[in-house]
């Protein structure tokens, strides 16, 4: 066992259920921070480590991918500026644990798979490469050489490129996402499936369509400095703890907030900034003028209304509408009815809240709407997204100081991933330019995002899995089918800092590929090396490591793609992957000549704060879409059928996590600790259901499938919590209810899991 870890698995007997925290942050956010950074680095590494994290010199937190203040902005750096799950997160990477060929020695793969991913998580860095091939049942030693034969020999058997898939996550850098892709295409396939198909695919989609870009259209100025800031389907403080400190600001400055969401989160309601006075000693400051509890599903027909209410009150600026838009005609024959009870049917808002919410948008002349997961994965997640477009289009919220979309990207480099080419279905421009950069044929064929990867290996379409980072297991959805999925191909590869659920889940051969973090140094044959990042709103910066790697026999990730190149791809292949590894700076370059803005990208990524990428509908209200304008679309809500006795359920996480990765079993914004396997309930439901607070439940979750059957799957051994959710709706941690989230239960358009409405039911355990 690591020095450290937990000696074993706390399951749901230890849960402890008390009333959730009044204010996110404060100072025992700071506290638990420090013990967190304490136990993993101990005192000498903490204090070194954290006061580089978000810093110019510094390197980019690998949580969450809010942006840094920039000076050009008129803000500064604090000294901490980090939140209290980026030290967290620093903590899990930076720890002095360690699982080494030792550790696997001791540990078959089949109790392994037996641990919680808390567990598997807690045990540390991983030291070595490793390979469990075929009929044993221990992880063994292996050398990298030899690794790099044994991958690129089951790629090149097989019968084609497409028999393989490229997974991404989004903490990938810059410079490894743009070779990643170039291996990947070179290898002739654009099977790319990436950690964005599973969170903001719909927000791509909706926003392609409507603006012409998929990506937020603020800056951390415009949120600071609107008017009204609508947050939507997002738990700030948990997922996004530091953007708390901008919609702190928001209210200094007399601005103000609308929560719409399905729980109470502590986070949307108040905020006790440690960093300040008031954060200390004082009650801290309340963030939400409106709480809008909506059902779950019901965002759609929430934004129609309000956009009824807008055309009503002819609140349009229609200067703009003229100039930039296309289709509002369209959209305002449809839009100026509304059916008030369906509406409240839907939304669980009474009418007076959402003409109350309607005159706010009327009154400010500078709107930001933010959003996350909440609505994305949704099956009308693309709709709704539109809607709320249409709204801001309205009101002519686009391209102006203090206005605009802010989708919240939940990964570090997730949106840079995008950028550098990681995606199944790359435009014709990018793909002609990395071949005359190049030399070398790309193929034109879309490939297959992460719900369709699981499709294909289900069918033996896939037989070659690399993951390059993250957790593919316990972040896509039904977990069960997935897990089959991986089984069943004949190669997986898994590129990671820390054990994880994937390691456990093997194909006929397996390897786990130890690489680099964030925070460690990383020197090649032209010295000390740094990378590149992209935040939430469009800011490419520099990210440098400072501590010493886990061990000396750790890659970087662009070591590990330039090395498997050089074996997959043969010493013939014109790309010459030997200059990428010795000096990043050669990647940039390359950089520059194919990716739309990243031109003197060398230089530019110098510059202190960093550059930021153009986005045409902010700088000149300027829409690269098919009608050269901002597009107003029609979206009708379809109503969510939930039979008697059953509830809807959303997966979220708990404050102790950051997507798959479990830093603890304390979620004390909601009051729950020890415990992970829980669901959420109304009070009220919970009784009229014939159960009680405390009891063991399975949770069965019901799909009515294209043809008419209805899918069943299980989750067993929840304890149920009462909580203040929306009447009929329920919320349980996710990856313990993945398996409840079907894999054909997609958001239109977008392809991405919905899992924020899955019908359930509860039985006694």
């Amino acid at each position: 066992m690591s020095r450290g870890a937990p000696e074993q698995d706390i399951d749901e007997n230890g849960l402890r259920v008390g009333p959730p925290g009044h204010a996110a942050a404060g100072v025992k956010g700071v506290l638990v921070s420090l013990q967190r950074s304490w136990e993993q680095m101990g005192l000498t590494r903490t204090v070194r480590t954290l006061p580089l994290l978000n810093q110019r010199a510094g390197f980019d937190c690998p949580g969450c991918a809010w942006p840094d203040p920039r000076e050009a902005e008129g803000d500064k750096r604090k000294l901490a500026e980090f939140c209290e799950n980026g030290a967290k997160a620093v903590a899990e990477e930076a720890t002095t644990r360690r699982v080494g060929p030792e550790f696997f020695a001791r540990h078959p793969v089949a109790e392994l798979a037996e641990k919680t991913d808390y567990w598997l998580g807690q045990q540390g860095r991983l030291t070595q490469p490793v390979i469990l091939r075929d009929g044993d049942s221990h992880y063994r030693p292996i050398g990298w050489g030899e690794a790099f034969e044994v991958i690129a020999a089951g790629l090149r058997g097989l019968a084609s490129p497409d028999e393989a898939a490229f997974y991404t996550s989004g903490r990938t850098s810059n410079e490894a996402a743009f070779l990643y892709q170039l291996l990947v295409r070179s290898f002739g396939t654009n099977n790319l499936p990436d950690c964005s198909n599973m969170c903001h695919e719909s927000s791509g989609s909706a926003l392609t369509e409507t603006i012409g870009i998929g990506k937020g259209s603020v800056s951390l100025s415009d949120v600071e400095h609107a008017d009204l800031v609508l947050v939507v389907g997002q738990n700030p403080g948990t997922n996004h703890p530091r953007m708390l400190s901008s919609l702190e600001k928001v209210k200094q400055r007399g601005g103000r907030i609308i929560a719409v969401n399905p729980l109470p989160e502590t986070g949307l309601m108040r905020f006790k900034n440690p960093q300040n006075v008031r954060g200390v000693v004082g009650d801290g400051t309340q963030l939400a003028d409106e709480f809008a509890q909506i059902r779950i599903g019901g965002d759609l027909a929430l934004f129609k209304a309000l956009n009824a209410l807008v055309l009503k009150a002819g609140a349009v600026d229609q200067e703009f509408i003229d100039a930039h838009a296309h289709g509002f005609d369209e959209f305002a024959a449809q839009a100026r009815e509304v059916d008030w009870e369906a509406t409240a049917e839907a939304t669980g808002l009474d009418r007076e809240q959402i003409e109350r919410i309607a005159e706010m948008l009327i009154s400010s002349q500078r709107t930001v709407a933010c959003w996350a997961m909440g609505l994305t994965q949704q099956k009308q997640g693309v709709a709704t997204i539109r809607e709320i477009v249409n709204l801001l289009l309205l009101r002519g919220m686009i391209g102006k100081p203090g206005a605009g979309v802010c989708p919240v990207r939940g990964h570090s480099n997730v949106q840079g991933d995008r950028t550098m080419g990681i995606w199944e279905k790359m435009p014709e421009q990018f793909l002609a330019a990395l071949e005359r950069e190049f030399g070398v044929p790309v193929p034109r064929e879309h490939g297959l995002d992460t719900v369709d990867t699981i499709r294909a290996m289900q069918a033996g379409r896939v037989k070659a899995f690399v993951g390059m980072g993250g957790n593919f297991v316990s972040a896509t959805p039904d977990t069960d089918a997935t897990i089959r999925a991986l089984r069943g191909c004949e190669l997986t590869v898994q590129v990671s800092t820390k054990l994880n659920r994937s390691h456990v889940v093997p194909g006929r051969t397996a390897l786990i590929l130890p690489t680099l973090g964030r925070t460690e140094r990383d020197a090649q044959g032209t010295g000390e090396q740094f990378v590149t990042v992209e935040d939430s709103m469009s800011v490419v910066h520099a990210s440098r490591g400072r501590l010493a790697p886990a061990s000396e026999h750790l890659l970087s990730e662009v070591a590990i793609i330039c090395r498997l190149a050089r074996e997959l791809l043969g010493p013939d292949h014109p790309v010459r992957w030997e200059s990428f590894e010795r000096d990043y700076d050669v990647v940039r370059d390359h950089i520059a000549q194919v990716v739309p803005g990243c031109e003197d990208y060398n230089r530019r990524v110098r510059e202190p704060d960093g550059f930021v990428l153009p986005h045409p509908p902010r700088d000149s209200r300027t829409f690269p879409t098919a009608t050269g304008k901002a597009n107003f679309t029609v979206n009708v809500p379809e109503p969510i059928r939930v039979p008697a006795g059953r509830l809807l359920l959303q997966t979220m996480r708990s404050h102790d996590q950051y997507n798959t990765t479990i830093y603890g079993l304390s979620d004390r914004y909601r009051g729950i600790e020890d415990g992970r396997r829980v669901v959420l309930v109304n009070g009220e439901d919970i009784a009229e259901l014939g159960f009680a607070a405390g009891d063991l439940v399975n949770v069965i979750s019901e799909w009515t499938a294209p043809d008419g059957s209805v899918e069943e799957r299980r989750a067993e051994r929840f304890r149920i919590v009462a909580y203040p959710t929306a009447r009929g709706c329920a919320a349980a941690y996710y990856p313990e209810a993945n398996p409840l989230v079907p894999l054909n239960s997609v958001a239109e358009k977008s392809n991405t899991p919905v899992s924020k409405a899955v019908v359930i039911r509860l039985e006694r355990a």
